[in-house]
């Protein structure tokens, strides 16, 4: 015979008021959920923010500075040279703040400054469509950030000893290229390939070159391969399309998502994902850096479980919890490379 739980006579019934707190508990926390979502600058934010600071830090998208600074972790790892000395820290750090808050911060910006009749459709809590801070408070934004970054790149090539200014020159083709995806004439972001393909070397390639230039030669082999890798980069781009179909479908714009179809386009993108890492581990295994290769082919199996269990099944409801969850695995990855490189000496 089982024990029958004691009769606790002491017990109340939820009041009213206990039931109206727990309401206004769980609707604190979802304001909270928003506005963190708001200053990352993230899918599902809020609008409301009156803070000046926190505005202009919604438009620089902290979020997206995280693989820029990974890149040139990869770029050091990949030169070979990178040794722990305060220097080389104090080095890497100023190069990250370069790839991240000033020029990818310039980058987000300026695209929130072309796209702000798009967001006003898709995004309208972003801080130009909702009326939270003037355009023209947005341009000298973007200014500055710009001008900064170009000073700290030449800082960083006064601070190696190069000869030519190799990381100023990078600054200024990626914010080239940030620009020519953004603004018209170009606007390559009209073109799903050409737009997204820009995107993804910019997270991987140019903060790649930049770290690899700061500590080593920076070669043509690394050029063509991380511009190999940076069609997984593509791949990665695509999934930002999603929740902008409907606005791109409107203003004419033809990402890949419009071209072809949710479904086609959500297919595309994984297979530029996995393939192209799997192009990537089968060069490691060509230049006999065999456990790297391995390594870097076991992380992309998580990847494609994470691709069938949130992503081809809702590309558009789950294209940030498929991005939560599978891109740490690609981002370790281009580690792994970095590293497998710097191992066989920069790449032969």
């Amino acid at each position: 015979m089982s024990e029958s739980a004691p009769i606790n006579h002491n017990s109340q019934p939820p009041t009213v008021e206990s039931i109206n707190q727990e309401s206004i508990d769980t609707e604190n926390s979802g304001e909270r959920t928003s506005k963190t979502r708001q200053l990352l600058g993230m899918k599902g934010a809020a609008s409301g923010e009156t803070s000046i600071w926190k505005i202009r830090l919604q438009l620089m998208k902290p979020i997206t500075w995280i693989p820029l600074i990974w890149g040139v972790v990869c770029g050091a790892a990949s030169s070979g040279n990178y040794s722990w000395s305060l220097e080389n820290v104090l080095k890497a750090a100023l190069c990250m703040l370069l790839s991240g808050p000033l020029l990818t911060g310039y980058t987000q910006t300026i695209n929130d400054y072309y796209d702000r009749e798009i967001d006003a459709i898709n995004e309208p809590y972003r801080p130009i469509p909702s009326g939270a801070i003037s355009e023209k408070q947005v341009v000298s934004q973007f200014v500055i950030l710009l001008l900064l970054g170009y000073g700290v790149a030449y800082i960083l090539d006064i601070w190696a000893g190069h000869t030519f200014p190799n990381v100023l020159m990078l600054s200024l083709f990626g914010s080239f290229v940030a620009y020519i995806y953004s603004a018209p004439p170009l606007k390559l972001k009209q073109n799903g390939w050409l737009g997204n393909y820009a995107l993804g070397a910019s997270y991987i390639a140019l903060p790649w070159w930049a770290g690899h230039a700061l500590f080593g030669e920076l070669n043509w082999k690394i050029v063509v391969l991380t511009l190999f890798y940076s069609l997984a980069g593509l791949g990665i781009a695509i999934v930002n399309d999603f929740k902008s179909v409907e606005g791109d479908r409107q203003l004419g714009l033809n990402s890949l998502p419009v071209m072809f179809g949710i479904q086609t386009a959500a297919l595309i993108c994984v297979v530029m994902i996995d393939v192209f890492q799997g192009l990537v581990a089968g060069y490691l295994v060509s230049i006999h850096e065999n456990l790297y290769a391995a390594i870097l082919a076991l992380l992309i199996i998580p990847q494609i479980t994470f691709q069938d269990m949130y992503f081809l099944r809702d590309p558009i409801g789950n294209d940030v919890k498929y991005q939560a969850s599978a891109q740490p695995f690609l981002v370790l990855g281009m580690l792994v490379t970095g590293l497998a490189l710097g191992h066989g000496g920069g790449v032969m």
